[in-house]
């Protein structure tokens, strides 16, 4: 897969979306499963936001729905087992 630089529009909301969540998810992560865990933020291909929160213990759909909202566009979520205690929570985010 090849790493192509986004546009500025597309930069612009990747940052935005960035500091959403930054900002809102101590409001809608009462139990701290994302918060305070490790996170990475990837563009892939210029048009997608990759983020990745490692290490959670959990997560309930109302938790991933909460997340979802406070993204602001429409995206996808995927969770997969990382250890036996923990999964990695992923959010697809198409940049339009």
């Amino acid at each position: 897969m090849t790493e192509i630089p986004p546009a500025a529009g597309q930069r612009e909301l990747a940052t935005e979306i960035q500091h959403r969540l930054t900002d809102g998810l101590g409001k809608i992560d009462p139990h701290h499963r994302l918060l305070g865990r490790p996170v990475a933020y990837r563009i892939i291909d210029g048009t997608t936001l990759e983020i990745t929160y490692r290490d959670v213990p959990g997560i309930a759909e109302a938790e991933v729905l909460g997340v979802k909202r406070v993204i602001g566009v429409e995206c996808f979520c995927t969770v997969a087992p990382q250890t036996a205690e923990t999964v990695t929570v992923r959010f697809i985010v198409p940049l339009r």
